[in-house]
């Protein structure tokens, strides 16, 4: 992991840029003599459009006292194009705009081949968060593409509670896989949400094997989550996590 720039914010929290091989990410760590727990932030790709809402969250996880870091999505950014995943997106945005149905053959496309390649980085990237000084865990997930956080709630041993946001499509062999998913979960799901099958989400939240698992639906789109929602997820991830 080779830190390429530093930045100190508001309340003492410290915001390092990483490369980590072909992996772009950034890490934001409070100010404490202590080791910390330790938030994996999801998003849907784009860390430079996505910077000012992700250091938002990442002030309110480090007042809380956490570190939590993001990385780059494959294909996203300023990595190289994913070819495959580019033309779903383009079918997908045909088949929207045709008033047609979303098939299956897309959804796998668009999804499957980011699952297949973020989950190995992220785990990579973990192992190198939890070997630097002042980061301990436990380890929590919050947000990103709904998929991508389901086969890493299934493979990741060392994520203890994870919140989810149902505002993606999940292909079916994903669906499937939530059976193995044991760790608490708290799911937030837009019930008006026009990128996001609500019937399909509902599915994936019946499908997680958890034995605590909290749904919180709200009215609204995909960009109109409530701030108690927010809290919501935020004293979930606290009751785990210390």
């Amino acid at each position: 992991m080779h830190f390429t720039s530093e930045k100190h914010l508001e309340n003492g929290v410290l915001e390092r840029e990483f490369t980590l091989g072909e992996i772009p990410g950034i890490l934001w760590t409070p100010e404490s003599a202590a080791p910390v727990p330790l938030i994996l932030m999801g998003h849907p790709g784009g860390l430079g459009g996505m910077h000012p809402r992700l250091v938002a969250r990442a002030l309110g996880c480090a007042a809380e006292g956490y570190a939590s870091a993001a990385i780059e999505l494959p294909g996203a950014g300023d990595r190289p194009r994913f070819p495959v995943v580019d033309e779903a997106r383009a079918d997908l945005r045909r088949v929207l705009k045709a008033g047609e149905p979303v098939t299956d053959d897309i959804i796998d496309r668009l999804v499957l081949p980011l699952v297949e390649t973020a989950v190995p980085e992220w785990r990579t990237t973990l192992d190198a968060l939890l070997a630097l000084p002042g980061i301990r865990g436990p380890v929590g997930l919050s947000g990103g593409v709904i998929a991508i956080g389901t086969r890493l709630a299934v493979v990741e041993p060392r994520l203890e509670a994870a919140v989810l946001f149902a505002g993606s499509y999940v292909p079916r062999s994903i669906l499937e896989e939530a059976r193995q998913v044991t760790i608490p979960l708290h799911v937030l799901l837009q019930w008006d949400d026009e990128g996001n099958d609500r019937r399909q989400a509902l599915d994936l939240f019946d499908a997680f094997g958890s034995k605590e698992k909290t749904l919180n639906a709200n009215m609204g789109g995909h960009t109109g989550v409530p701030w108690f929602a927010g809290e919501a997820a935020g004293r979930f991830l606290a009751r785990h996590l210390r």
